[in-house]
């Protein structure tokens, strides 16, 4: 469907600097809004300051278990240190 679509001035602006600023046209900008507005996309979860790229959790929080563990008698601080120093 094709429409006119008028803005208030404030609004054009922020639209363009979106658009500059992410690369994306302004017709996608606004299409996503509509879809969000009406419900009709899965990222209902993406709060606004997050990034395009950036994709919402699709489960409630788990608990996480380590699976990996430093070797007797050092920490993991230890291991990252030894890490930090073979880099240099």
């Amino acid at each position: 469907m094709a429409m006119n679509l008028r803005l208030r001035p404030d609004a054009a602006d922020a639209l363009r600097a979106e658009s500059e600023r992410t690369g994306l046209s302004q017709q996608e900008i606004l299409r996503r809004a509509v879809d969000e507005h009406l419900g009709l996309t899965q990222h209902q979860l993406r709060a606004r300051q997050w990034p395009d790229w950036v994709e919402p959790p699709t489960e409630s929080m788990r608990p996480v278990r380590a699976w990996v563990s430093p070797p007797p008698g050092s920490s993991m601080v230890d291991v990252l240190d030894e890490l930090r120093e073979e880099r240099l």
